[in-house]
């Protein structure tokens, strides 16, 4: 049997709805807020990660006389997000390389030279050359097997 429901209780439950919905969407929106603030704080821990730019780049990353593990990356990018944590563990647990962050939106020239089309990339460079590359988000072992 179907039921009638007149106008009016439509409208009620419309409006209800709507409330329900808004105050689920701030809380969402509120709980997205702390998480970033939390990432970013994350992100800012990792001492044994070196930002460079396209004024820094030769010094830190070519004249290095170990490996240098370099994560071209993006602050908006997902992926580079979700590879962050594994290249700031690999810089931690690894005293014989040294990992270097380029974001691509501020050294676009560095990036415009090594080629990078997708982010997240990783490039290895010993001794001043490129010797291998790696795109898109991969784990920990791939990460040393590249530099090894």
């Amino acid at each position: 049997m179907f039921h009638i429901i007149d106008t009016t209780t439509l409208v009620g439950i419309i409006i209800i709805a709507s409330i329900f919905i808004n105050k689920k969407s701030q809380e969402y929106l509120q709980g997205n807020e702390q998480a970033n603030i939390i990432n970013e704080n994350e992100e800012e821990e990792s001492m044994n990660v070196v930002k460079v730019d396209d004024n820094t780049f030769e010094q830190e990353v070519l004249k290095s006389n170990i490996p240098v593990l370099v994560d071209f990356y993006a602050d908006w990018c997902g992926p580079c997000k979700m590879l962050s944590p594994t290249v700031d563990e690999v810089a931690e647990e690894n005293d014989d390389i040294k990992v270097v962050k380029v974001n691509v939106d501020e050294s676009q020239n560095t990036a415009i030279k090594y080629q990078v089309m997708s982010i997240p990339t990783l490039v290895v460079i010993k001794n001043g050359n490129e010797v291998n590359r790696s795109v898109g988000v991969i784990d920990k072992e791939e990460i040393l097997s590249m530099i090894k």
